[in-house]
């Protein structure tokens, strides 16, 4: 067992920028069925400035949309006109936001899960790791930063994987070696945090007046074929080429460097309460997408047991929508690797990105179980024995 903990350098520019408030900024959700329904919503958050999709734009789950004060009469005009049921969900985001952001970055306490961190407090806690714990290394080397659970979920997992003394957690500890990565977008997570709370992208500046990257469009298989866009002021910017993020750049260099020693790969992402496998980009199935489906059953029921929460399994194009260029993809066709799984944490939409601290601990226990489950029918399968990467 050893357990090897990477994180990026955060080079963050100091601003001046006033911080971004979403006072009386609404969320409304919607389910779309047919695909006129699709391009109707589409257009319309196409028409303003003042409408954000809350979630992703898709038939197969319930879709929200964020409105400003300024156009949120027109949005009612232009819901009721259309053949689409909608309702009121959030009633003002920056409640959600303040919410979240009690306790951040006071120094008052240790570290740990009942609220959420920042940065510098994440890689402070990673450093004291090694002293601890001499099987961590912690490797400091040269994705969408909204979505706090997720590196507060990983660093949970961390915690759990070197100090439970639950037998099951101890063997899946044990049995493998771990390379985790906390977070991929140091520099969008802490812009998050300081500037602007629904921030999604990096923080590169190329030759646009728009900053930014989507991450998870900048991966190099399938780059720019669907579900991404060569715009610089879209949240979907897929950038100037594949890789032509240091993010994606240097991860993916790494994976690559290690591939002989993986045969899994598990991401988290936020929210919809999803367990995506490959592929984005396609509806069409891998190879050994039947054991992948099986294996991921086992891991949802694992997950549903201890609060009941559900989550959908499918490939990433058919439970949300198209999308390339996406670690998961690449990861499964380049690497080749058998086990590849992409967790989109809770919930459904009522507190999407923002996700309340108490919840914290409660979504790592489900992921933990879940992660137990996976790996044991992994190995059921012969996995990782009946696999290598040569």
């Amino acid at each position: 067992m050893r357990f090897l903990l990477s994180v990026l350098f955060a080079f963050t520019v100091s601003t001046t920028a006033e911080k971004v408030s979403y006072e009386n900024y609404k969320v409304f959700r919607m389910s779309v069925k047919q695909e006129h329904e699709v391009n109707f919503l589409k257009d319309l958050v196409a028409s303003r400035d003042g409408f954000t999709f809350w979630s992703g734009l898709s038939i197969a789950i319930p879709t929200g949309v964020m409105v400003a004060p300024k156009d949120l009469k027109y949005f009612i005009e232009q819901m009721d006109s259309s053949s689409i049921k909608y309702e009121m969900i959030v009633n003002n985001v920056q409640d959600l936001i303040n919410r979240q952001l009690a306790g951040i970055g006071n120094g008052t306490d240790e570290f740990g899960w009942k609220r959420y961190h920042t940065l510098d407090e994440i890689y402070n806690w990673m450093d004291s790791l090694p002293k601890k714990y001499p099987v961590v290394k912690v490797i400091k080397q040269v994705e969408l930063p909204k979505e706090w659970i997720s590196p507060a979920t990983t660093t949970f997992l961390i915690n759990e994987l070197l100090t439970s003394k639950e037998p099951s957690v101890r063997a899946l500890a044990e049995s493998y070696d771990w390379y985790i990565f906390p977070m991929l977008n140091p520099d969008g997570y802490v812009y998050a945090h300081t500037t602007d709370r629904m921030w999604s992208k990096s923080r590169s500046h190329w030759d646009s007046d728009c900053i930014g990257v989507d991450l998870n469009r900048n991966w190099g298989y399938m780059w720019m074929e669907v579900g991404a866009s060569n715009d610089p002021c879209s949240a979907k910017y897929a950038g100037r080429a594949p890789f032509s993020e240091i993010e994606t750049y240097t991860m993916s260099r790494y994976l690559s460097l290690i591939q002989d020693k993986l045969f899994a790969y598990i991401t988290f992402h936020s929210f919809a309460q999803l367990l995506r496998v490959p592929y984005g980009y396609s509806t069409g199935h891998f190879d050994n997408y039947n054991e992948t489906y099986a294996i991921g059953l086992k891991a949802a029921d694992a997950l549903a047991r201890r609060y009941g929460t559900k989550y959908t399994l499918g490939s990433v194009a058919e439970v949300l929508y198209p999308a390339a260029g996406i670690a998961v993809d690449w990861v499964k066709a380049v690497l080749k690797l058998p086990i590849v799984f992409s967790y989109d944490l809770p919930d459904k939409g009522n507190f999407g990105m923002m996700l309340p601290a108490e919840q914290i601990i409660q979504n790592g226990q489900e992921i933990l179980d879940s992660l137990i489950a996976l790996f044991e029918e992994a190995g059921k399968f012969g996995y990782p024995q009946n696999y290598s990467s040569k």
